[in-house]
């Protein structure tokens, strides 16, 4: 019984203090936790599988913290200890990220339309111009793409699209829907940098 409180504990307590606390040999716990098919072993089995199954949600973005807390949130209650050994031993581990995206693409062969807006932002009337761009978020399936239109008068968002792809149809989907809600007059300007996807040929 004594045992099996000390390997129920042992990712929260050092065995060997609770060894001495309990009045038990630290070589009896070594035997108790070699029997074979141990509690600790099917245990260690489930608790294995969720931490792969969260390193694949998360795309091998959990460390040994983070991964500790998904779990119990998940309902097992389990401690750092533990994971990490399990983590550890199962060559899991912490794949980084770039924090920093480039989203603008600048080195292409596509024809560049002039400078028309001139760095004037100032509007005196709606759809009379538009800027537009594309930014990104970090979320649990990887990168986000955002494309974006405002309208310089209101700095209102009247067009956008979301997609897991940097693509040309991510800014044409954006201004389809700026068109579509606002229907411009001939002379808007629609001003974007120079990235590839504003400068295809669509």
């Amino acid at each position: 019984m004594r045992f099996r409180f000390i390997e129920e504990h042992h990712d929260a307590f050092c065995a060997q203090r609770m060894c001495d606390v309990l009045g038990v040999s630290s070589r009896g716990l070594r035997a108790y936790r070699c029997r074979p098919a141990s509690q600790r072993q099917r245990t260690d089995m489930i608790v294995l599988a969720h931490i792969k199954e969260q390193s694949r949600l998360s795309l091998g973005s959990y460390g040994r913290p983070r991964m500790t807390e998904e779990l119990k949130e998940l309902g097992l209650d389990t401690g750092h200890r533990r994971v990490g050994r399990l983590m550890r031993e199962n060559g899991i581990r912490v794949e980084r990220s770039k924090k920093f995206k480039v989203t603008t693409d600048s080195n292409h062969a596509f024809n560049i339309a002039p400078n028309l807006l001139n760095r004037d932002f100032r509007a005196d009337q709606p759809n009379q111009k538009w800027a537009g761009d594309i930014s990104y978020v970090w979320t649990r399936e990887g990168w986000l793409y955002v494309a974006v239109i405002l309208d310089l008068h209101s700095r209102r968002v009247i067009g956008w699209a979301v997609s897991n792809r940097i693509k040309r149809d991510l800014a044409i989907r954006a201004l389809k829907m700026a068109i579509a809600l606002r229907q411009p007059p001939k002379g808007c300007i629609h001003h974007t940098d120079r990235g590839s996807q504003y400068c295809s040929h669509d």
